[in-house]
């Protein structure tokens, strides 16, 4: 097996194969065997005799759904594949980004590499090329029920690679055509089975679910380090999350979650606890963070059945040459384990909220200052630290609150209980998700609100923020150089899983040379004058994805070089 291939050669994909595709850590390679390509096109060819033979097949020689009755005539059966995706191409809102349409050719290509929808190894091969030259076709994000497959927004996946509508090309967005002649490719004449096994199949809300999937379990790993800084920052008890209390009750998601906080936390405590136990959002995180753990392993096989599943209408068995019809573009597996998935993420939501709000509250957080503002003087009366940034994380919960579907609404309550010892609710009695706004929103949180050029941006320093936030780095918080370096060890690891889950963020935290990352809407004139500053003591200005600044997307600007250049470029912003 290389590792730097992904292979489609009709066999089992895991989430983490197309992740990885998506991210572009590795390539997708169509396999070339002999015996691969026979069996695809011996689909193809089973269906042309079966034609022959018999004349009737769905979607080939008769319309699409209740207009099944209706039959083609002969002379219009090869305009079938075009009718197809033109009247479906009514999708609208957003296009897909990039990653993800990425991972929608992925699952399309991997879902007809299995070898039962009839189709020919060219398209295979076009859809492969099409990722290998980064060809993305610009697929609204509207327009699908899932009960039929994702018709609409396939449509588009269908046009590209016949050579019509749109695509994104290097940043650039291009007629389908012309994108494909730069590239050295043409248009596939594709027959009307083709099209409909393109389009007719679970590709987009699979291949979304796979990406939902891999952010929910990055949140995991992300609330579980923050949960050990609150843990040193409140003075908390290691000894809640014992693994002989978890083996009282042995779920393997809170025990996972357990061990990694008592691994964190190691060596670091010789403080007294401030209390008997802690609240809730301390003593009860491992519960809360190991119900989406677990949610996840149960849901896994789920998603991953759905990714290496045939499920176009009709199938056929390119051995046997039997046509199959049923109904296996119906997505709801994966409507299903998204509404699960979006319940566990909600309840997250709410813990990280709770942290927080104990975090800033002088009434619970073991003596920190109120709202975590370090101002003395006659000035402090002036500063409100993290006053409204808590205010918004509770305002973010709330907005999940409210996005639980209402079917799932007595699952989990989220009220205040027993002086506030209790937030979250649990009625054990009794869905796609919005992850970016979670982790951008939640984890973004952490930042010092300030003002570049007028605009409100935030300043992020993995080594210093997510502990000086915390108010964990007075020197009191450590009496002996081995809690020191126990804690210097924890903040660490929360730099690589915050900062490392992207791949050029991870480069730059296995090079040590991560340090600011400043978040804003920012124009290529906001960015530039830093460059100067950062290139002239030996550091790098790019943004996220590696590119120099001034291209006109700079979303994040990452400053990596020297520690040093932290105090320097944070100086030159507040000016």
């Amino acid at each position: 097996m290389n590792a730097a291939f992904v292979t489609f050669d009709g066999g089992a994909l895991t989430i983490e194969d197309i992740v990885a595709l998506a991210e572009r850590r590795r390539t997708a390679r169509l396999s070339e065997d002999p015996a691969f390509i026979a069996r695809i096109d011996r689909g193809a060819a089973r269906l042309d005799a079966h034609l022959q033979r018999h004349g009737v097949i769905y979607g080939i020689t008769t319309g699409y759904g209740d207009s099944c009755t209706q039959i083609i005539p002969p002379e219009h059966h090869a305009r079938l594949a075009s009718q197809l995706y033109t009247f479906h191409g009514v999708g609208l809102g957003d296009h897909f980004d990039a990653a993800t349409t990425r991972t929608i050719l992925a699952v399309r290509l991997q879902s007809l590499a299995q070898g039962y929808s009839g189709v020919r190894y060219g398209l295979l091969r076009q859809i492969a090329a099409l990722l290998a030259h980064d060809l993305l076709p610009r697929i609204p994000q509207e327009g699908s029920v899932g009960a039929s497959g994702d018709l609409t927004p396939l449509s588009y996946l269908a046009a590209v690679i016949a050579g019509e509508r749109e695509v994104l090309h290097h940043s650039r967005v291009l007629p389908a055509a012309i994108a494909l002649r730069e590239c050295g490719l043409s248009p596939w004449p594709l027959t009307p089975k083709e099209t409909l096994a393109l389009m007719n199949g679970t590709a987009v809300m699979t291949a979304q679910a796979c990406l939902v999937w891999r952010r929910a379990a990055y949140l995991a790993e992300c609330a579980t380090r923050l949960t050990s800084l609150l843990v040193v920052a409140l003075r908390g008890h290691v000894e809640h999350f014992d693994a002989a209390l978890f083996a009282c009750k042995p779920h393997p998601g809170p025990q996972r979650v357990a061990a990694r906080l008592r691994d964190d936390l190691h060596g670091m405590f010789v403080h007294p606890p401030a209390r008997l136990q802690d609240r809730y959002s301390l003593r009860c995180a491992p519960h809360i963070i190991g119900v989406l753990e677990d949610t996840l392993r149960d849901l896994k096989p789920w998603l991953e059945n759905e990714l290496n599943s045939s499920n176009d209408n009709p199938l056929i068995d390119p051995d046997q040459g039997q046509i199959w019809h049923g109904g296996h573009f119906y997505g709801g597996h994966i409507a299903q384990a998204m509404d699960s998935l979006k319940i566990a993420v909600a309840q997250l939501a709410d813990l990280l909220d709770r942290q927080l709000a104990q975090l800033v509250d002088p009434k619970f957080n073991a003596g920190l200052p109120a709202n975590l503002s370090g101002a003395t003087g006659p000035n402090a009366p002036l500063h409100h630290g993290c006053k409204a940034l808590q205010i918004a994380v509770s305002a973010w919960a709330a907005e999940w609150q409210w996005s639980v579907p209402v079917g799932n609404a007595r699952a989990y309550l989220w009220i205040p209980a027993n002086c506030r010892e209790v937030r979250g609710v649990v009625l054990a009695h009794h869905n796609m998700i919005e992850q970016g706004i979670l982790e951008e929103r939640w984890l973004g949180a952490a930042g010092a609100p300030t003002l570049w050029n007028g605009r409100a941006c935030r300043i992020r320093s993995c080594a210093e923020l997510e502990a000086a936030r915390l108010g964990c780095t007075s020197p009191q918080m450590f009496t002996t150089a081995a809690e020191r370096a126990a804690f210097d060890r924890l903040l660490g690891r929360v730099r690589q899983t915050i900062w490392g889950n992207d791949a050029y963020g991870a480069g730059l935290v296995a090079a040590g040379l991560l340090d600011l990352v400043v978040e804003a809407d920012l124009e290529p004139y906001d960015v530039l004058p830093l460059v100067p500053v950062v290139e002239g003591a030996g550091g790098v200005v790019s943004d996220w994805e590696g590119r120099p600044p001034g291209l006109g997307h700079d979303q994040r600007m990452v400053v990596a070089g020297d520690p040093r250049l932290h105090a320097q470029a944070v100086a030159l912003l507040a000016a």
